[in-house]
């Protein structure tokens, strides 16, 4: 039984001396055998404990592929396996003191190896078959690949898995037309790059994939992007998105939530808005959206500061001289009750109150006041210079302009009186 991974082996004698571990781990194959016969000694750590060839665990390295050998048998003082879902876990010895540290390890495969490591703890027969302990060969360490680049149909793995290790996969020009379900089991995942395929839609399980920081679907046939990934966990990791060549008309007002975004690509889609908390991305960088058919940009588009922008080739529209009046008075009960639960920050989810009044929340227009209005507000229309938000900017049109039209909301007639200047 044999387990890939990255591994540490730490001393607890060292903070003792004063000495501290290198902290970073080495690529290694880890063995469950039965303990060698006397007569073929092997490297080993720890003493023999009786005659009886019990489980035990075999560590090899590139450098060290004779590996050296742990006894198991009642010389676990614990396991750490908070967190085992990310491949991660310790296997405290008592002897030798050392922690057996383990990473980038498969979640399954770790699971199962330590339960076999369990079960060879306590004496028990492990389920799993336990070979004599033979050298690893070279060929086992290529399994520790970390990046995989194919650039066409007949180079892709259709009879055998992707290298559990990958933290850089790159499948352009294969003619996908959904995402293989085998890439979203690479929990190291860092870099993703499904460009110039056919794929129309992206599974939710994508989210999944916890240590994604780049994502690349440029020159596909998406039409949307969920609601589902944008509340997933990319929002804590996603840093590069490139979108860029789809089919997409609007992107959710939740796509805010992916706010450690700071390159975002949506060049040569159907746009026909962006999200108007656009505003919330404030660790955004770079934004491309040109040739779309954006016919004005969100009020909280004023918000963003960027490095790079590009809005080249939208259909953006003169700013409306008349404004359009929504107000209503007095106010509903309904716009009423969500200004109160908007502007007071109180909490609130589908748990508790119906799904339509939340989604009606998470679209709830900011005033320039600051304050929130649902479906009672006067819209106003002005333009605005992108160097204001940007400090490069591509010129909108052939005719050397860098402004574009932003429409704002405002919650009462008194903001819109305050605020005429700024529309003028």
């Amino acid at each position: 039984m044999k387990l890939h991974c990255e591994v540490e082996v730490v001393s607890r004698h060292l903070p003792a001396l004063g000495l501290r571990n290198r902290g970073k781990g080495v690529r290694a194959v880890l063995s469950l055998c039965q303990q060698a016969p006397r007569t073929q000694p092997r490297p080993r750590a720890g003493g023999e404990r009786g005659g009886r060839h019990h489980a035990c665990l075999f560590i090899s390295t590139l450098k060290d592929k004779l590996g050296t050998r742990y006894e198991l048998k009642e010389n676990i003082e614990q396991f750490f396996t908070k967190f085992v879902d990310e491949g991660k876990a310790t296997v405290r010895l008592k002897e030798p003191p050392v922690d057996i540290c383990l990473s980038k390890a498969n979640s399954s495969s770790l699971k199962g190896f330590l339960s076999a490591v369990r079960l060879a703890h306590r004496g028990c027969d492990v389920e799993a078959p336990l070979l004599t302990f033979t050298p690893v060969k070279t060929s086992e360490f290529e399994k520790f690949k970390t990046k995989m680049v194919i650039t066409s149909k007949k180079d892709y793995p259709l009879s055998k898995n992707f290298p559990y290790s990958l933290e850089h996969l790159q499948t352009s020009y294969c003619g996908l037309a959904r995402v293989d379900i085998r890439m979203l089991s690479l929990k190291n995942l860092r870099k993703l790059d499904l460009s110039h395929n056919h794929i129309k839609k992206l599974p939710a399980t994508i989210g999944d994939l916890i240590h994604l920081q780049e994502l690349n679907l440029n020159d596909n046939h998406l039409e949307s992007f969920s609601v589902a990934l944008c509340q997933s966990t990319l929002q804590n990791s996603l840093r590069s998105l490139d979108l860029s060549k789809n089919k997409i008309k609007a992107l959710p007002v939740q796509f805010c939530q992916l706010q450690e975004l700071t390159d975002l690509k949506l060049d040569d889609n159907e746009l026909i808005r962006l999200p108007f908390k656009m505003g919330q991305l404030t660790n955004l960088r770079f934004l491309s959206a040109a040739r779309n058919k954006l016919p004005f940009l969100p009020s909280e588009f004023k918000n963003l500061s960027l490095e790079y922008l590009d809005l080249f080739g939208n259909i953006f529209e003169q700013p409306e001289v008349l404004p359009v009046i929504k107000l209503q008075m007095p106010l509903t009960l309904l716009e009423s009750s969500a200004r109160t639960v908007l502007y007071n920050r109180i909490p609130y989810g589908s748990h508790i109150i119906p799904f339509h009044l939340c989604q009606d929340l998470d679209t709830a227009k900011t005033c320039v006041c600051g304050r929130f209005c649902l479906s009672c507000f006067i819209q106003g229309t002005t333009t605005m210079n992108l160097h204001s938000v940007a400090h490069t900017v591509v010129l909108v049109d052939n005719m050397g302009g860098t402004e574009a039209p932003v429409v704002s909301y405002f919650c009462s007639l008194t903001c819109y009186v305050n605020s005429c200047d700024m529309l003028m």
